[in-house]
């Protein structure tokens, strides 16, 4: 992601399903006007969900999805659809490409029956208008990928059914005043991304400039020395969660504290789950199942915080033989009734459907779901004062 790219999970998703061979990777390839998606007359070519991140006028960025064709067939073809499904997860508006010019197939009315469901709004779209025969007196959408015919009014149509939500909240902006000084703790380690920050960082500084504020940012073993050269304390501290044991020892109680991962889970509308989950940690006993869920699919260190730390942290904390299962990325089980707590990583590679969506999962199986910023502030005896900000506001 280039330095002035908005991040993926702050984009309209739009996905784009149907059968195979119904054309739809040709359809996104001219909305996206670049090759994007491979296209050939063999059913079955796209295998597995295809993003591409644009501009789309008149809606601004959106991230279109390419999908395996619905109907699919065999062990490899009930796997394709399985990973079609999950992409609902994440959309604002589907896009149902058919070529059958008169009624539906089964498939194609099970996938609208699922838009329904999970409550997307979605458009069908009628391709190859060029060769079928679509009765054009009923109000349908009908376009040719082959002869790019419909693509603009498709566009028109996108925009004028996808809902765009705005947020009711800010990442940092809500706690800060033009002038104020917001101190960031960003620790350089074997995890961190070389020569960058990592995205919940870059996000909470250019939140900060548009507040007008200041921010100053520093690593753990520097951040004494920054708070002693300030004229007047800090609006506030934000912190990598995992160096949360030893910031909280050096920032004075009167200053407010808390962590990316925290502020994420409030941007995301997560947080109050998040606080009440954290609490469930102490239930956890011997055998316990926990599911610790990555969004995004980095190369994992040897000190990984998700596989690693948490693990030895949460033994450490409840004494207990946990077992533990691990995911990354769009790879959320459908199944988590066996798991006693799921600790989220931020979820900042993530847009807010797929987040609520794991959330509501989770509150339907009466399973505790919480994150790893506010699990380690738990962990360490902080939850209270690095919510209090957040919490106080709120009242």
């Amino acid at each position: 992601m280039g330095l002035n790219e908005t991040p993926s999970a702050e984009r309209i998703n739009i996905g784009f399903f149907g059968l195979r061979n119904a054309g739809k990777s040709s359809l996104v390839n001219r909305i996206a006007n670049q090759d994007i998606s491979l296209v050939s007359d063999v059913k079955g070519t796209t295998t597995d969900p295809v993003r591409k991140t644009m501009e789309l006028l008149p809606l601004g960025p959106v991230v279109l999805i390419d999908t395996p064709g619905y109907d699919d067939e065999g062990e490899l073809g009930t796997q394709r659809i399985e990973a079609t499904k999950k992409v609902l997860a994440t959309c604002d508006i589907a896009v149902l490409v058919t070529e059958n010019a008169d009624k539906l197939n089964g498939e194609e009315n099970e996938l609208i029956d699922i838009f329904k469901k999970r409550g997307i709004p979605y458009l069908v779209v009628h391709n190859k208008a060029d060769i079928k025969n679509v009765n054009t007196t009923d109000d349908k959408i009908l376009v040719s990928a082959l002869n790019n015919t419909g693509i603009e009014e498709l566009k028109e149509r996108i925009a004028s059914t996808v809902t765009v939500k705005t947020k009711s909240v800010r990442y940092v902006g809500d706690f800060v005043k033009s002038g104020d000084v917001v101190v960031l703790v960003t620790p350089i380690d074997a995890s961190a991304p070389k020569g960058r920050l990592i995205l919940p960082q870059q996000q909470a500084i250019r939140d900060i400039l548009d507040s007008n504020a200041i921010a100053l940012v520093t690593q753990t073993d520097e951040l004494t020395e920054t708070l002693n050269k300030l004229k007047n304390p800090p609006a506030l501290v934000i912190t990598d969660s995992q160096a949360f044991k030893k910031v909280m020892e050096l920032v004075p109680r009167e200053i407010p504290l808390t962590s990316f991962s925290i502020l994420m889970a409030r941007y995301k509308g997560f947080l109050d789950t998040a606080y009440e989950g954290a609490k469930k940690i102490d239930s956890l006993d011997d055998g316990s199942n926990v599911l610790i869920c990555e969004g995004c699919t980095h190369h994992r260190q040897c000190e990984d915080i998700g596989t690693v730390k948490l693990p030895r942290w949460l033994k450490e904390r409840t004494k207990k033989e946990l077992k533990f299962d691990f995911t990354s990325g769009h790879g959320f089980p459908e199944d988590i009734s066996k798991y006693d707590l799921i600790i989220h990583c931020g979820a900042c590679m993530l847009n807010d459907n797929e987040v609520i969506n794991r959330m509501n999962a989770a509150r339907k199986s009466d399973i505790p779901i919480t994150n790893y910023g506010t699990a380690i502030a738990y962990l360490n005896g902080i939850l209270e004062r690095s919510t209090e900000i957040i919490y106080s506001k709120k009242s």
